[in-house]
């Protein structure tokens, strides 16, 4: 008790201002430095964030766009570089869903539903799809600068494409859609199944079914 007096009794004297003042000062610095370096950190982290946000959205941007790309040519590929194509098509679609943007969902069910008209747009003879396919970037890039507006238009274009399909004339689509399908893999299966020509060799000479004549002890000794 008696430390306890003389310690207020001390800091209560004229001569311990000096003292209690510096005290002050370095207490009020050392917290300001801790505040200032937590304010630092958290700013460079969240640009370290906000930088790999801004990646992951290009990445998944481009690859969509290269899907486009191969959807708009999809005739044109064999049925293995249309399974390799889908496989990009399916990562990308995850990649598009997992961004940390506000209707990538949505953006992600307009790409897909874009692609897929692109796929039965290129069975068709004659068909620009060069145009189509920078729209489908410009849209995306425009989604990635301003995603609460381009989500209301993505959106938009969603129930109107919902509205317009009608069962029997999506029946019919998906039949044509078959039936080109089918023609695409029989091409390559009738083109992968061509027999080579015959080796030329003995069987030219002798037949299939002749057997050169074997040497007896008489043709030896003649």
């Amino acid at each position: 008790m008696d430390l306890w007096n003389d310690l207020i009794s001390w800091l209560t004297s004229h001569a311990a201002r000096p003292t209690v003042f510096a005290a002050a000062v370095l207490f009020v610095a050392v917290l300001a430095s801790g505040l200032l370096a937590a304010w630092i950190a958290g700013a460079a982290i969240r640009r370290v964030l906000a930088q790999r946000d801004r990646e992951a959205r290009s990445a998944a941007i481009a690859a969509l766009v290269d899907a486009a790309t191969e959807a708009s040519v999809w005739n044109s590929l064999t049925p293995q570089e249309q399974v390799l194509a889908d496989r990009m098509v399916g990562q990308a679609d995850i990649q598009v869903r997992l961004l940390p943007m506000r209707g990538s969902d949505v953006a992600a069910n307009w790409a897909a539903h874009q692609l897929h008209e692109l796929k039965r747009a290129s069975a068709t003879f004659g068909y620009q799809l060069d145009p189509a396919v920078v729209e489908f970037r410009d849209r995306l890039l425009e989604w990635e600068r301003h995603p609460a507006r381009t989500r209301k238009q993505f959106q938009n274009d969603l129930v109107r494409w919902r509205t317009q399909r009608q069962e029997p004339e999506q029946a019919a689509v998906e039949a044509q859609d078959a039936w080109v399908a089918e023609q695409h893999r029989a091409r390559y299966q009738g083109a992968a199944t061509i027999e080579p020509p015959p080796r030329a060799g003995m069987e030219s000479a002798h037949g299939p079914n002749d057997t050169a004549p074997t040497p007896t002890f008489d043709d030896a000794r003649a």
